[in-house]
């Protein structure tokens, strides 16, 4: 069975994005890049909400067009492109880029997802992964800790009355600075939803 592996950037102090959604706080360079990209190119399928899809596909179809950027950029735009995504949105009629777009998180249809053949489902998105975690779908946490503070933005983690257990299956040091922590969710352990 595959798995939904939440896969996030995050600041010191919890944050996925400072105000104004500015990322310019991530260091992410070639080392971490092409680790994204080893990790990323092996996934089933990309599953975002509204804001994080929006903000790939203003950037990422045509990224490799572009002669000033890396070279594990100009790759990553590629895996992208062709990697199936979902988009789980209200609001968002269509969506391209290989993108089908699902109104609602619902348990069954994502359990029929990770029956499918094929590689992992990489989760990203502050909300989305909120509604994942309310309903125990996680089975994976990557985590990348950058080495800033950045005061105030929006928070990976949003509150909750319910506890989720975790186990520790790696962690592992860029030469940036950035510290990746990988947790597999205890399925005995509980989850986010209220009991």
């Amino acid at each position: 069975m595959r798995k939904v592996i939440l896969m996030m950037q995050v600041s010191l102090d919890g944050f996925i994005e400072g105000p104004d959604q500015d990322l310019s706080w991530h260091r992410v360079d070639e080392e971490l890049h092409t680790h994204f990209n080893d990790l990323l190119r092996t996934m089933g399928g990309f599953l975002d909400g509204r804001v994080t899809y929006e903000m790939m596909a203003e950037y990422w179809p045509t990224a490799d067009l572009d002669p000033s950027n890396s070279a594990p950029e100009s790759e990553f735009a590629g895996i992208w492109r062709d990697m199936p995504k979902i988009v789980y949105s209200r609001t968002l009629a269509k969506a391209g880029w290989n993108t089908e777009v699902v109104r609602d998180v619902v348990v069954g249809d994502v359990m029929k997802l990770k029956d499918q053949p094929g590689g992992d489902l990489a989760l990203g998105g502050a909300n989305l992964s909120a509604a994942f975690r309310l309903l125990g779908l996680i089975d994976e946490y990557r985590i990348y800790v950058h080495p800033v503070l950045i005061g105030r933005g929006t928070p990976l983690f949003k509150e909750t009355d319910g506890l989720t257990s975790l186990r520790l299956l790696e962690s592992r040091t860029f030469g940036n600075g950035v510290i990746l922590l990988r947790y597999a969710a205890e399925p005995d352990g509980g989850h986010a939803k209220d009991r």
